[in-house]
């Protein structure tokens, strides 16, 4: 039996089927929180991508070191291949190879050493492998620190084809005492480059980072070389 409430007497549950009571100011708070919170999190999306690291360079990649790297270095060995000493060297097509040093960031490897030697017109090396018959004007052998922007630059000859191989440059990069790349440089273009099994061992991408064309400048041949390295 159900008791009839006494006059005045007020439930505090909701009656069946009643709407709950609003608050428009806290409902106003919320919405405003909740619009707030979206605003922040978006820009956040977007920002992602934009605040990563741009792409690391590609590495340059090694090569064999070949038989004639010098038994012994020549008291000459500055960036000036054509000039070996008082001799001049009148062979060949007069060369500029320059580029710069840097880790896969792009910033400079200051402190680093690059050498770079090669054959003479007539395809000989200063090795005792090859009998010694390179030119005496030519220096065959370079090696320059370079600048603090990374920045090397060498004057020597187009590199000539010979037995079994087509025309490159040998280069290393040391650090101190430490070797940090031992590679070779290509002419594009040449049509030996299709023969040489070195060559075509690489990649693709791997060709094209160590292969760069040799055009004519104000002063000889001009030709570009980029290194990076994992250092």
């Amino acid at each position: 039996m159900n008791a009839t409430p006494p006059p005045g007497f007020v439930r505090s549950g909701l009656a069946a089927g009643s709407a709950a009571p609003r608050h428009p100011e806290r409902e106003g708070r919320l919405g405003r929180r909740t619009v707030a919170a979206a605003l922040v999190a978006v820009p956040a999306l977007w920002l992602g991508p934009r605040a990563q690291p741009s792409p690391a360079r590609m590495a340059t990649p090694p090569q064999t070191e070949g038989p004639f790297y010098p038994v012994r270095l020549p008291k000459d060995a500055d960036h000036d291949l054509l000039r070996n000493g008082t001799l001049n060297y009148r062979g060949g097509q007069p060369t500029w190879v320059d580029g710069t040093v840097t880790d896969l960031d792009g910033k400079p490897l200051r402190g680093a050493q690059v050498e770079i030697w090669q054959c003479d017109e007539n395809g000989h090396y200063h090795h005792p492998g090859d009998g010694d018959r390179a030119d005496a004007a030519f220096q065959g052998f370079g090696r320059i620190a370079v600048g603090a922007d990374g920045s090397y630059r060498f004057r020597t000859i187009r590199p000539v084809p010979y037995s079994g191989r087509t025309p490159h440059i040998h280069v290393k990069v040391k650090l101190g005492a430490r070797e940090l790349l031992t590679t070779q440089l290509y002419v594009a273009g040449d049509p030996g480059n299709e023969r040489d099994g070195l060559w075509r061992r690489l990649a693709p991408a791997a060709r094209d980072a160590v292969t760069v064309a040799f055009e004519r400048g104000p002063d000889g041949l001009q030709a570009h070389f980029p290194i990076a390295i994992a250092a």
